[in-house]
């Protein structure tokens, strides 16, 4: 077996054992503290640019299914592809079983050419994160001294994850357009479940000035800071006068919050899990919800026509915003899950009221 260093860019080092790609990358740290779902936390576009830190000690169990395509998109897969830059897990399971299974993780991620370490101690690494906060790291191979590795200059990662022409998924009278910030496939089924036609266009594309007619905008989720948007988000601002209804989701909620005049900030280590509880300040009820961000909004940035709805029950960031007078909503969690609860399913039917 090859083995292989992490090493923290503030000096910290752990040795550990490939089962993917062999090769050198690059990478932000950031630990996810799911129980399950693998599959889709890897393809989960949000991830762009990440050297992703599962905690749950023993990965790679139940394999990874086939690659199906139901309405033009990937059926157990959130994109078309492995989005982290690298895997790290405490034990990896070389023997898989389940019914769906096609393939091992390890094979999954040799094919797509993603490096892979396991036998790293996962609790001290998370531990050390949570202290000191999300940092850059690199995954080396080989026994010489190593240099640390050279970040290029900062990329768009939203341009980097978006498609680069419109796609249309026909279903329903009342047509959405999505702005395709790296959008998860569970979040197009879930509108095309509500017999939505989704017009799903590049992060950069001039709804403003488009041949599409549509009943909606829909800002989806995706990587990076929210401040790289500022294409869109000018935009925006000019799309607000309108007072078309508009869902945020994840990144689309922190932009949706900069046009509004509001200003976000980056969290000490992120929210990364299944199982961040989300409390509702208009009717004081209490969710369970999937998350996968860096960034959040900062509490008193909004003006007053904007209300906090939700809020994180552990740490108090805002975790969706609404309009009093216009149909303008954002959340900061992922409604559709996958994986997760799917106890804020409720979102999107929310937004379907909204559409006229």
């Amino acid at each position: 077996m090859t083995t292989a260093s992490l090493e923290l860019i503030n000096g910290s080092k752990y040795k550990g054992i490939s089962f993917g790609f062999d090769k050198n990358v690059f990478g932000e740290l950031v630990f996810n503290t799911g129980m399950v779902g693998y599959p889709e936390a890897l393809t989960d576009p949000s991830y762009a640019g990440q050297i992703l830190i599962l905690t749950y000690p023993l990965i790679g169990n139940y394999g990874v299914p086939p690659k199906i395509k139901e309405a033009g998109l990937n059926k157990y897969f959130e994109s078309e592809k492995i989005q982290v830059s690298g895997l790290i897990v405490s034990e990896y399971s070389f023997y898989y079983s389940h019914w769906q299974a096609k393939q091992s993780l390890s094979q999954w991620l040799k094919a797509e050419k993603i490096p892979a370490l396991f036998d790293i101690d996962t609790r001290q690494l998370t531990k050390e994160l949570r202290s000191f906060g999300t940092m850059s790291g690199q995954i080396i191979f080989g026994n010489k001294k190593s240099k640390f590795l050279v970040r290029p200059k900062p990329e768009n990662l939203v341009k980097k994850v978006s498609i680069q022409k419109p796609i249309i998924y026909q279903a329903g009278k009342k047509k959405i357009m999505l702005l395709d910030c790296g959008v998860k496939n569970s979040i197009i089924r879930n509108l095309l479940a509500r017999n939505l036609t989704v017009i799903r266009v590049p992060w950069d594309y001039d709804f403003l000035n488009t041949k599409y007619q549509f009943d909606g905008l829909v800002l989806s989720n995706g990587p990076g800071d929210p401040n790289d948007c500022d294409l869109l988000i000018g935009r925006l601002k000019q799309f607000l006068k309108l007072k078309k209804p508009i869902l945020g989701i994840c990144l689309g909620n922190q932009i949706l919050a900069l046009a509004a005049g509001g200003s976000t900030y980056k969290l000490k280590y992120g929210h990364r899990c299944q199982n961040q509880p989300c409390l509702n300040l208009l009717n004081q009820r209490c969710y369970i919800t999937s998350q996968n961000h860096g960034y959040a909004i900062k509490s008193g940035s909004l003006s007053k026509p904007w209300l906090t709805w939700l809020i994180n029950a552990n740490d108090k960031t805002i975790e969706g915003i609404k309009h009093k007078d216009n149909p303008f909503l954002g959340v900061q969690f992922h409604p559709e899950a996958n994986p997760g609860p799917t106890d804020t399913n409720f979102i999107f039917d929310d937004f379907l009221n909204l559409l006229k």
